[in-house]
């Protein structure tokens, strides 16, 4: 059992907090917290284990009220809480683990609680999923350091470092402005090494373009002098 399943060992109720956003496993989220409902629920779990769902939820309609059972959410944990005069918050939150929606528990609580199952990624061919894992992290650098490049070169390039296949799935997903549907893709799939292969896929034309637009931005600071020729 991984460190993450273990913290949330036990647990098959959570208080839900839906929103416009898909939270993934080790992502940092900052949240205002100003609602009634959520001012009540942000005190209620930091007097109990700091645990609250987040789910996506981009309601289709007025009549669309909650998100729809059997979908994907991840669990945050809160950090830290700064308390402001007037009763609102601002919170610093991770994401913890997976968990899916399997039905409501009516309470009288004002916000959503609901029964919830925990999963992780299945076991896969260690080999298979290193090879793709690395490649995948030197698309990253590659991009990582064409952006770099294109700042200026100011400061010193950080180190990056190497984390296992799954969690670094997740790093890279969550360093890109993906849209929402593509990142509950991800969210959702119980498989590192297809979410590694759909990354590596999307990451070679991003660092092609990113390294294209470094040596653009480079000729340009030269006023145009170089011996290089770019296809464009």
């Amino acid at each position: 059992m991984s460190e993450a399943m273990e913290k949330v060992s036990g647990i098959r109720q959570l208080p839900l907090f839906p929103l416009p956003l898909v939270l993934l496993p080790i992502e940092i989220l900052p949240l205002h917290i100003f609602e009634p409902r959520y001012r009540a629920m942000l005190a209620d779990v930091t007097k109990s284990n700091n645990f609250f769902g987040v789910h996506l939820f981009e309601p289709k309609d007025e009549f669309d009220t909650r998100p729809s059972l059997g979908s994907v959410g991840c669990i945050a944990e809160v950090r830290d809480v700064q308390e402001m005069p007037d009763g609102k918050s601002n919170i610093l939150t991770n994401g913890v683990v997976r968990y899916r929606l399997l039905d409501y528990i009516e309470t009288e609580k004002p916000y959503l609680v609901g029964e919830v199952e925990f999963f992780e990624d299945a076991v896969e061919n260690p080999r298979q999923q290193q090879k793709v894992a690395d490649e995948v992290f030197a698309l990253f650098e590659r991009i990582a350091r064409a952006a770099f490049k294109m700042s200026g070169n100011r400061g010193q390039f950080p180190e990056i470092e190497k984390a296992d296949p799954e969690p670094m799935s997740f790093l890279v997903t969550a360093a890109f402005s993906f849209d929402n549907e593509k990142k509950y893709r991800f969210l959702e799939m119980e498989s590192t090494t297809k979410r590694l292969r759909s990354l590596k896929k999307m990451l070679t034309s991003a660092a092609d373009q990113m390294e294209t637009s470094a040596e653009i931005t480079e000729i340009s600071k030269s006023n145009g002098h170089s011996n290089k020729k770019i296809d464009l």
